[in-house]
């Protein structure tokens, strides 16, 4: 698996646990919100798998669980391997994906070697080509399969709105609560402009009472938990 990044000791990347988060390159989508910009554009320095290993070898009983997030963590071949490894260490397991591989998300899940998985959804799907960057309409059908996976068969799991001015307002609050319907959680992110993002200035933050109105929303279609991350 290539893996170009670890944040050695996080306690805000698996709600409850401590993490070590590690990195994978490269995605599938060009969000231009996106704040890990190094990882899509395969500018990242990499490092090797042992190196994690070692890492996880010495800090046993210090760290829960180990976050494989990116990029898109279901683009690497070698992902199921690596996180057989990390689970013979005794570590829980969370992984970050934006949904565009369902078949690899459903035997993870199948085969019990995930803990947690968050799930972004980027906005509603009539205009996730506009946010995406993409034009293949079979990656918007793979990101509704995964929506349904977690919905029945992942152990636990959490959607998740990066909230962007120009990209969400009442017009699609409903939409999206649509998607999320009847799930565990879903949160809403406050957006941050900086420098490792893809763009940088052309974006803004939806204010803090508009994502109260899209949580509101999701909160009419029987989703468990919603919250605000970031506000």
């Amino acid at each position: 698996m290539i893996i170009c990044g670890m944040e050695k000791f996080s306690m805000v990347d698996y709600d409850g646990y401590i993490a070590c988060t590690v990195f994978t390159k490269g995605c599938n989508f060009l969000c231009p919100f996106c704040h890990n910009s190094t990882l899509v554009t395969g500018e990242a320095a990499e490092i090797p798998e042992e190196e994690v290993f070692d890492y996880l070898t010495k800090r046993k009983g210090l760290v829960d669980a180990v976050c494989i997030t990116g990029g898109e963590p279901t683009l690497q071949r070698g992902l199921k391997e690596f996180i057989l490894k990390v689970r013979a260490l005794g570590y829980r397991v969370k992984m970050d994906t934006n949904g565009t591989n369902p078949a690899i998300l459903k035997e993870l899940l199948t085969e019990e070697l995930l803990d947690y998985v968050a799930m972004d959804i980027k906005t509603d799907f009539a205009h996730y080509e506009d946010v995406t960057g993409t034009s293949n309409p079979a990656l918007i059908d793979r990101v509704k399969e995964s929506v349904e996976i977690l919905k029945t068969i992942a152990p636990d799991y959490e959607f998740r709105t990066t909230a962007i001015a120009e990209y969400h307002s009442e017009d699609n609050y409903r939409a999206i609560a649509e998607i999320v319907r009847g799930a565990k959680r879903f949160f809403v992110q406050k957006f941050k402009d900086g420098e490792n993002n893809l763009t940088q200035g052309i974006l803004h933050e939806l204010p803090k009472e508009e994502a109260e109105k899209l949580l509101s929303a999701v909160s009419t279609v029987g989703v468990a938990e919603v919250g605000l991350r970031g506000y």
